[in-house]
């Protein structure tokens, strides 16, 4: 008898696939017609600018989901097992997107009382920050695009597995 419903495999191959198709999306020729900045253009100034905006909301939606995770283990101690090496990934994720400086984490107050709410809530964060960089990679420049792509679909998969951690885990 066949197993029916999204399973661990199904759903990470599924995460892989968009992961690929956005990469592939951000892939081409980055020769949009100007010059990046590179030869003292006037129009330099403006990709770099654009660049620097996108990089900022980006950073910004990762310091607050970085608060978040710090928020929920400082809160529940017991789930610092699993959700420690997810929030070192977004730690690294928020260093990819400012490599200049690490910008201070943004505010995140769960409501939730249990552990299962806090990883809950931990997973519904996870799929508004995908979202956010998806939004962002139609503006962004290739080599941008790209690490967006990478970034959103590792929060894909990180809310999946949080919420099939939410599920085992006890109310």
């Amino acid at each position: 008898m066949r197993r029916t419903g999204t399973t661990r495999r199904g759903a990470l191959a599924a995460t892989g696939a968009l992961a690929a198709g956005a990469v592939l999306a951000g892939c081409g020729s980055d020769d949009d017609g100007t010059d990046g900045g590179t030869k003292g253009s006037a129009h330099g100034a403006s990709p770099v600018r654009a660049e620097k905006a996108l990089r900022t909301g980006a950073t910004r939606t990762t310091a607050t989901l970085l608060a978040g995770y710090e928020q929920v283990l400082r809160a529940h101690p017991t789930t610092a097992a699993a959700l420690t090496p997810l929030r070192d990934a977004v730690r690294a994720h928020l260093e990819a997107l400012s490599p200049e400086k690490t910008p201070a984490l943004g505010m995140a107050r769960s409501r939730a009382t249990t552990h299962a709410a806090a990883v809950k809530e931990l997973a519904a964060a996870e799929r508004s920050a995908a979202d956010a960089y998806t939004a962002l990679l139609l503006e962004a420049p290739g080599e941008l695009a790209r690490l967006l792509a990478s970034v959103a679909a590792a929060c894909a998969a990180h809310a999946y597995l949080l919420t099939e951690l939410a599920k085992e885990t006890p109310a």
